[in-house]
């Protein structure tokens, strides 16, 4: 025996109160199924994606000051080294001490200056602790006006060289010119190596 059910659902009979029901459920829980699936975690994966283009542009922005500045630290860079290639010329390593005593002998010889002795003396550091002095002491023998002509010549070195303690001995006339024994101190400097 079969149970036959004939259920027919009059909409008219309903209640429009259920009828309301009916028709604004099913939209209700799809927009809140909606909101719960899709548009809460996209708007979450779009905040995500808004810091990551904000930090992306802040990071361009910083990136094209840099930019902006580049040639500039170039040009600077070049002055740079340009003046430090000067100061190593004014202030070389101890090694090249010996060029120093090479050009104050051609120094001599153009300002007709005799050199009768060159005594170096003990390294000692600077009180700045950047460069090294190297003092020496020179006996020369030359006039008044060839002395003048040395260190005037002296004062066109690249290289710095400091003179103090200048004797000058009794004149000895000869040929008729006032000839002059002559002691003074010298010091020049070095740059202190690197990792000393």
């Amino acid at each position: 025996m079969a149970l036959k059910l004939n259920i027919k659902l009059d909409f008219k009979k309903v209640p429009k109160g259920a009828r309301i029901a009916i028709a604004v459920v099913p939209a209700l829980i799809i927009a809140i199924l909606f909101a719960i699936l899709v548009y809460k975690p996209k708007t979450a994966e779009i905040k995500k994606l808004n810091t990551a283009i904000s930090a992306q542009e802040n990071e361009i922005a910083k990136n094209k000051t840099m930019a902006a500045k580049l040639d500039f630290l170039k040009i600077e860079n070049d002055r740079l080294t340009k003046e430090l290639k000067e100061l190593q010329e004014k202030l070389p390593e101890e090694e090249s001490v010996s060029s120093l005593i090479q050009q104050l002998s051609e120094i001599a010889v153009k300002s007709d200056i005799d050199i009768l002795t060159w005594r170096p003396e003990a390294k000692k550091a600077h009180s700045s602790g950047i460069v090294d002095e190297i003092p020496f002491s020179l006996t020369l023998v030359g006039t008044y006006h060839n002395l003048g002509s040395f260190f005037g010549n002296l004062t066109r070195l690249n290289r710095i060289v400091n003179i103090s303690s200048i004797q000058l001995g009794s004149p000895k006339t000869q040929k008729g010119e006032a000839i002059l024994n002559i002691s003074l101190k010298a010091t020049t400097f070095s740059a202190v190596k690197q990792g000393k």
